[in-house]
């Protein structure tokens, strides 16, 4: 990308449907874009919660999900179950154990991993078997479409895409950098 070309900005704002950590009124936002079973996105999980850890209150996080199933064969099947868990207000516990658990990803494991949660099995069954689940990755496939997403993890840092390393300095430096005044 030329250095003077504007980077692309994210066309659907944090908004309630979000999977927030922090308050979507914060000073600083984070938007991923991710795949439960991609590495990479695993790896910058460190970098997230260091962030949070140092940003508190001023930091909302947002993670939106963009399966690739061509290269993850269950990254559809884990962004469904992670959105099962969040209609019961869930979806950081299944998040966090899904990723943590990637290597080892099957759908055994993944009905495995909904059972631990303190989720009403039935109902995350019923919303799995309706949909409701997969409208909501549907929703964020959509939007990661309309900025041009093409890889996990994609951040929107403030808003705008981040073009740069994703650990947790530059990613603490581009927050503060372009943060409204």
């Amino acid at each position: 990308m030329d250095a003077n070309e504007e980077l692309p900005e994210l066309v659907l704002p944090i908004e309630q449907r979000d999977h927030c950590q922090g308050p979507p009124s914060a000073r600083y936002s984070l938007v991923e874009y991710g795949d439960f079973s991609s590495l990479h996105c695993r790896h910058v999980l460190g970098a997230v919660h260091e962030l949070l850890r140092e940003l508190g209150d001023d930091l909302c996080f947002a993670f939106r999900n963009f399966p690739q199933p061509k290269l993850h064969p269950l990254a559809r099947s884990a962004a469904e179950a992670a959105e099962a868990a969040g209609l019961q207000g869930k979806f950081w516990l299944m998040h966090d154990r899904l990723l943590a658990r990637q290597d080892e990803l099957s759908e055994a494991v993944i009905r495995k991993l909904a059972r631990e949660l303190p989720v009403e099995m039935a109902e995350y069954q019923r919303d799995l078997s309706s949909g409701a689940a997969a409208r909501r990755v549907d929703d964020d496939l959509d939007s990661a479409e309309e900025v041009g997403v093409g890889a996990t993890p994609t951040f929107f840092v403030n808003g705008r895409l981040h073009v740069g390393e994703y650990e947790f300095l530059p990613l603490l430096e581009a927050l503060r950098a372009t943060a409204p005044k």
